[in-house]
């Protein structure tokens, strides 16, 4: 295995996923994230990481954003915006996490890389990130990384455009961003 030569494969598939990403969804999920005064997230595994990752973000930015599985979050409302990301769009917990949010008049985007899965079908908006994730049914870019991978990496580089997309079009500085950092480490 040649490391350099795995790494330029990896690279072109990240940018053959970016390459097919709708621009119109990614401004509409920018939109919402805008409209929305408070902002639940939720994902599992690696791609709850990137999602997590995101979570943090939001809250430099400025927006009130909870973490679904956080002890401390408090209950969602009408009003309120679930981000849910799940790759495979059939993860049980997931969607059971999407209807209860749905039940209770919360807006929910699915951000995910199989959106014919059943959680899709039961959310508002869907965000598509057409790379390779682990179960997935859906057309995407193949890689030769195992499992959820291209998916994973291709997420957290999304919500960091997004991110960079947001902070840009509304004049967040970053020393506004750094004043919201956790100071206390």
């Amino acid at each position: 295995m040649d490391i350099q030569d795995n790494a330029y494969t990896v690279i072109y598939e990240l940018s053959e996923v970016f390459k097919k990403i709708d621009s119109s969804k990614i401004d509409e999920f920018c939109r919402l994230i805008r409209t929305h005064k408070r902002i639940f997230t939720i994902g599992v595994g690696r791609e709850g990481l990137s999602t997590k990752a995101f979570a943090m973000r939001l809250t430099h930015m400025g927006k009130e954003s909870h973490w679904i599985w956080d002890d401390t979050t408090p209950g969602i409302k009408k009003g309120d915006l679930l981000v849910a990301t799940t790759g495979s769009g059939e993860i049980g917990h997931i969607d059971y996490v999407v209807n209860r949010a749905k039940k209770a008049g919360a807006d929910v985007v699915i951000v995910t890389g199989s959106p014919s899965g059943i959680t899709a079908s039961n959310s508002d908006n869907v965000l598509f990130i057409p790379a390779s994730v682990y179960n997935g049914k859906d057309e995407v870019v193949k890689s030769i990384q195992p499992m959820g991978n291209l998916f994973e990496q291709a997420l957290l580089i999304a919500f960091d455009l997004i991110i960079m997309k947001i902070v840009a079009e509304d004049n967040i500085s970053f020393e506004q961003m750094s004043e919201r950092h956790r100071n206390v480490e």
